[in-house]
């Protein structure tokens, strides 16, 4: 069984996933955080991939997908360390990025990387359900690879459908439809919820955009499945690259941050 829907199978709700950006702060962090998150409670991880142009995201992700790039991450790198990884990490690894890296590295070849290195789905938010249906279904579905949709407040009832009937894993509910980072009033958005999960009644759904902290999860979890927060983290390890004991601050600021949110 796939682990994402082991996940989803066993625990069902308050589900924590944690979004950080592959290469940062530093090219060799990939590792330490993912093993602290899965040791400190979070449920899932998304390991961003970085890009020149990550058009959705806001500044504080740009920023650290354009550090990462200076440090030398690529998709090589990344597998190579995930792979390195995979035999102590149990939680569900998502992989989310642009078409474009994806699409240079060879879809075939990607998802048979993403295997071997223990990735459970990937999220590519530009990539086309049509595009996704004729070209990579199969491909996804050879190699037991989730293929994890987004919906946002604008996306009508057909589509919801059609993309819910498409998906594995889950569908991810984009809270808003401004950029990553923003911090709407989750509650604002309780009729898009609603109606989300009323077309979707047995569907898994976590929300993204727009959480970053205890209160904003609980939100998310009342509504949903659980939630995503992505900026809120890549904030917090920002604070850690001006530090000088650098993989023990590391570890702290991502304990310390799953505590906040849990409410620990």
């Amino acid at each position: 069984m796939n682990r994402i829907d082991n996940l989803f199978q066993t625990k069902g709700k308050d589900i924590l996933s944690i979004y950080f950006t592959a290469g940062f702060p530093d090219l060799n962090d990939t590792a330490i955080i993912l093993q602290q998150l899965q040791d400190s409670g979070a449920d899932m991880v998304e390991v961003g991939i970085p890009f020149s142009d990550p058009m959705a995201d806001g500044v504080v992700i740009q920023e650290s997908s354009h550090h990462a790039l200076q440090n030398g991450m690529n998709l090589d790198i990344l597998f190579e360390q995930l792979e390195q990884v995979k035999t102590n990490i149990t939680m569900p690894i998502i992989l989310m990025g642009y078409l474009n890296p994806v699409f240079k590295y060879g879809m075939e070849k990607f998802c048979k990387r993403c295997v071997s290195a223990g990735v459970s789905g990937v999220i590519i938010p530009d990539l086309p359900l049509e595009l996704y249906i004729n070209d990579y279904a199969t491909l996804f579905t050879k190699f037991n690879l989730f293929y994890i949709p987004l919906v946002t407040p604008q996306t009508p009832d057909h589509r919801i459908e059609k993309l819910g009937r498409e998906s594995k894993g889950f569908v991810y509910m984009v809270s808003t439809a401004s950029i990553t980072g923003s911090r709407p009033n989750l509650e604002n958005s309780s009729d898009y919820f609603l109606r989300v999960r009323k077309i979707l009644p047995d569907t898994p759904l976590l929300i993204g955009f727009g959480i970053q902290d205890a209160s904003s999860f609980n939100t998310a979890s009342k509504y949903a499945n659980g939630g995503i927060i992505g900026t809120a983290f890549i904030k917090a390890l920002k604070e850690v690259s001006e530090q000088t004991e650098h993989t023990k601050a590391l570890r702290q600021k991502s304990d310390d941050f799953i505590k906040n949110i849990r409410g620990n």
